[in-house]
């Protein structure tokens, strides 16, 4: 009999979120618990830090409130999230950026009953009431008030999922969910007192969640990431080493440049979680710290499954597998009417137990996809459909192959860009291929591959590899029609804030650069007077994904992000040796003074 695609982890332990921390602040009151810069918060002091709040909003903000939080890494942050889960209150992190329509839609939509940040990001109108927090401006919480959207019973937290825009896509998680992630979590990395965990990942992003409870609930410390650290691959293992980081969680195109170069030394980082992104290499054996490859879906709870890779290397060539499901996990892989596939076959990932969210705040949107589990399943009644195409081996192990969403039909034939893209990268030329469909004007669409060439054969480069020939090596391995009808060298790609490559802005750039070609010789077009200009400007277009940016626009304006910049940075160095920090970078108010920076920096420039 063939054995189907069910996988079980081993059986988890619950655990409590607040009750742990709060029981820290009584054993261990005067341990650290947050640094932020040069300032260190004991558990007590973070305590009564959070008191502080929890009093001023107490009869404003209760159970079940929704309480947007439009901070950054801070130890406000931290206070604010600590005083909501002490009101009972619906944590809802947007980040301290997230954007006027965004917040607007989470305003009409969501309608919370409260709404924290800096007085210039709130929406106008309403009682606002001053917090007593540590912070470089004014903090301020805005009361909405009014019937907010259903909320779950018992939701601890609530994320926007990456996908959401206009009308917000809200997972409600419960305190048992995350309780089980924790502990699960702790186990894992060896976390408690005098450990170092990082504060990093982006705030909107749920990872983040993981990391700052993992702190709060272990004895250990959280360390608040200077905004350089986040922008800057290099400058993070400096940051590492000098804050003596154990345990760090980072979004997938941040963490693959540190595994791409030689791995430092002296650095007391133990273990490093990773997620976001499928990752396309595995850790070399100078790599000192145990790397885990994480998989999950907000719906899930932060990580469902999990490939632990141990240091010394041995782990093979390309991209790891996601790996086995965590405690309290189940995974199915079944087919369009939800049956389990047998092992070694594609399907669907839909997966239940502990750690499986509430659902949305969107009573349809839950029953489209959290559904009924097929005869055969024992121990759960619901899962939740991922979308997310995987293939479980005969091991158990679960290999990642791409979106169900992303498939499309080209001359009839269903094609899995997922695949496309594993053919290109059997090339040794190719360090990372994504492929998308583009809608053509006599209708149906065209594959486009954008493929980022190996070291040594950067696009523009005279080792560069020639788009006919890599075309031509994927031919064996592609049915006629999966083979795409362009390919084009791509330095970076253009990422969204969560860390996914953006499809959409690559299509864009590449409908721009085809419809409305730059002419050479009208010199109305300006394209850069120095070398180093043009550069800027062509990576710039890279990474944004915009192929009209000019020199006179703005990176952060733009659509430039964090991890944008951070790949702008590394290319700098790469090209010109050039060390530059995020921060001078970010202040130059046009593309063109960036150049002029580069330039200032080049040792040619010392020299003349």
């Amino acid at each position: 009999m063939e054995s189907l695609s069910i996988g079980y982890g081993r059986p988890h332990q619950d655990g409590a979120v607040l009750d742990l921390f709060t029981g820290w602040v009584q054993r261990t009151p005067d341990a650290p618990a947050l640094i932020d810069g040069e300032r260190s918060y004991s558990y007590a002091e973070l305590d009564r830090l959070a008191d502080g709040v929890a009093e001023a909003l107490r009869g404003r903000v209760g159970k079940g409130d929704l309480l947007g939080v439009c901070l950054g890494q801070s130890a406000a942050l931290v206070a604010v999230t600590l005083a909501a889960a002490k009101l009972g209150a619906v944590h809802l992190p947007l980040g301290p950026r997230p954007g006027e329509r965004r917040l607007q839609a989470v305003a009409e939509q969501l309608r919370p009953a409260c709404l924290v940040g800096e007085p210039d990001v709130l929406p106008p109108g309403g009682e606002r009431l001053a917090l007593d927090l540590p912070a470089a401006g004014e903090v301020l919480a805005a009361l909405t008030p009014g019937e907010q959207a259903q909320v779950p019973t018992g939701t601890h937290y609530a994320v926007l999922t990456s996908g959401s825009t206009g009308t917000p896509k809200a997972v409600a998680v419960t305190e048992p969910a995350l309780g089980a992630l924790l502990h699960w979590y702790r186990e894992l990395t060896g976390l408690g007192p005098g450990a170092r965990h990082s504060l990093l990942i982006g705030v909107a992003f749920d990872p983040h969640l993981m990391e700052l409870w993992a702190g709060l609930t272990s004895g250990g410390t959280l360390v608040v990431a200077p905004e350089a650290v986040r922008w800057d691959a290099a400058a993070l293992t400096d940051w590492f080493r000098d804050a003596a980081i154990t345990v760090s969680v980072l979004p997938t195109p941040l963490a693959e440049p540190l595994l791409a170069r030689p791995w430092p030394t002296g650095l007391a980082l133990r273990h490093l979680m990773i997620g976001g992104d499928r990752l396309r290499r595995t850790p070399g054996p100078d790599v000192t710290a145990t790397v885990h490859n994480a998989y999950g879906p907000a719906e899930a709870t932060v990580a469902t499954t999990v490939h632990t890779m141990a240091p010394g290397g041995g782990h093979g060539d390309g991209a790891p597998p996601i790996g086995l499901p965590i405690p309290g996990a189940v995974v199915l892989v079944t087919d369009e009417q939800g049956r389990p596939v047998p092992r070694g076959e594609a399907g669907e990932l839909r997966i239940g137990g502990r750690g499986l969210a509430a659902g949305y705040l969107d009573p349809e949107l839950t029953a489209r996809r959290f559904v009924g589990v097929p005869p055969g399943v024992d121990g759960i009644d619901r899962v939740y459909r991922s979308g997310d195409r995987v293939v479980m081996r005969a091991d158990g192990v679960l290999e990642f192959h791409g979106r169900l969403d992303d498939q499309v039909k080209v001359s009839g034939v269903r094609i899995e860009p997922a695949e496309v893209e594993a053919a290109f990268e059997r090339d040794p030329r190719v360090r990372r291929a994504v492929v998308a469909a583009q809608p053509v004007a006599s209708g149906g669409v065209r594959l486009v591959a954008f493929v980022e060439a190996e070291d040594g054969a950067e696009a523009g480069a005279a080792a560069a590899p020639e788009p006919a020939s890599l075309l031509e090596a994927v031919r064996p391995w592609l049915p006629e029609q999966a083979v795409p009808s362009a390919l084009r060298l791509v330095d970076r790609y253009p990422l969204d804030a969560n860390g996914k490559v953006d499809r959409a802005a690559l299509l864009a750039a590449e409908a721009a650069a085809t419809a409305d070609p730059a002419d050479p010789g009208d010199p109305a077009v300006e394209e850069g007077a120095t070398p180093v200009e043009r550069t800027v400007l062509k990576l710039c277009r890279e990474l944004i994904g915009s192929a009209d940016l000019g020199l006179e626009d703005n990176f952060l304006a733009s659509g430039g992000n964090s991890l944008a910049a951070a790949r702008l940075l590394e290319s700098l160095e790469d090209e010109y040796g050039v060390r530059l920090r995020a921060a001078p970078l970010l202040r130059q108010p046009d593309l063109r003074a960036i150049a002029r920076l580069v330039e200032e920096r080049m040792p040619s420039a010392s020299l003349a």
